[in-house]
């Protein structure tokens, strides 16, 4: 799996690429890593790769022939070294949002090239030639698409095989269809009574029961409990699949009666 990222600053990713679980993933090259920097590809004295948009306005806007000729050089070592053909993405709030879905599809995938934007934006002309995919990390706008590039970089790399300690790790994420798409539930671990700043909290005793039911029914439950009061729209997907079983629903209605006892402001 090869990822091409075509940016302004690939200073960025050095610290990114060589620390932290993902780095064996970057290191033995089964998620490789190129990066292209655009001054490269950028003409005159200056390296110029912006200008000011057409039609007035604040900020500057990326030109469309830098992108380009770093975009061709890239597509054109990809096909010399035998790389098989990969879509080209651009970080953008425009595009579709980040989702557990969309990266387990891209990590199974040969790679992509990455386009970090900067500045008001980029030329239209180029998105619309050369760009196959819009991706968003959410509704808010980043200086740059390094960031964007480097959370996808993560979140891919962390599912290929061998990368995590526990090749099972991932299965317990938050989204992963193994939890039905349900956010996971809270961990612990040493000591068993902890002496916060705000007094002692002591572990759930189930989880000290060695009962693995038990153990599961909580979890589950958790897992049910936090979805529906922090994102009930995973709750509603997962029964629309038909992903949640009849323990499942009387639990919730459980939680729905207690929450209208206690009222609006609770």
């Amino acid at each position: 799996m090869r990822f091409d990222v075509i940016t302004l600053f690939p200073e960025l990713f050095g610290p990114f690429l060589q620390h932290g679980i993902n780095r064996r993933a970057f290191a033995s090259g089964q998620v490789d890593v190129r990066l292209w920097p655009l001054r490269d590809y950028a003409e005159g004295n200056y390296r110029r790769v912006d200008d000011r948009p057409f039609g007035g306005g604040p900020g500057m806007v990326m030109l469309a022939d830098p992108l380009a000729r770093c975009w061709q050089a890239v597509r054109e070592q990809r096909q010399a070294e035998g790389a098989p053909p990969a879509p080209t993405v651009l970080f953008s709030p425009l595009g579709r949002r980040m989702d557990h879905a969309l990266v387990a599809r891209e990590a199974q995938g040969p790679g992509a090239i990455l386009v970090c934007g900067r500045y008001e934006g980029i030329d239209q002309r180029f998105i619309d030639q050369c760009v196959d995919v819009q991706i968003s990390l959410g509704d808010f706008v980043l200086s740059g698409g390094e960031v964007a590039a480097m959370a996808w970089l993560d979140a891919v790399a962390r599912l290929q095989p061998g990368v995590l300690n526990d090749a099972g790790s991932h299965q317990q994420d938050s989204f992963n269809p193994a939890l039905d798409g349900l956010l996971d539930c809270p961990h612990y671990t040493r000591p068993e009574v902890w002496q916060g700043p705000r007094g002692q909290a002591a572990v759930p005793p189930v989880l000290l029961s060695g009962h693995h039911g038990q153990i599961e029914q909580w979890r589950r439950r958790e897992r049910l409990s936090l979805s529906a009061r922090l994102r009930p729209e995973l709750i509603d997907q997962a029964r629309a699949a038909g992903r949640l079983s009849p323990d499942d629903e009387r639990w919730l209605a459980l939680l729905q009666t207690a929450a209208s006892r206690q009222g609006p402001n609770h």
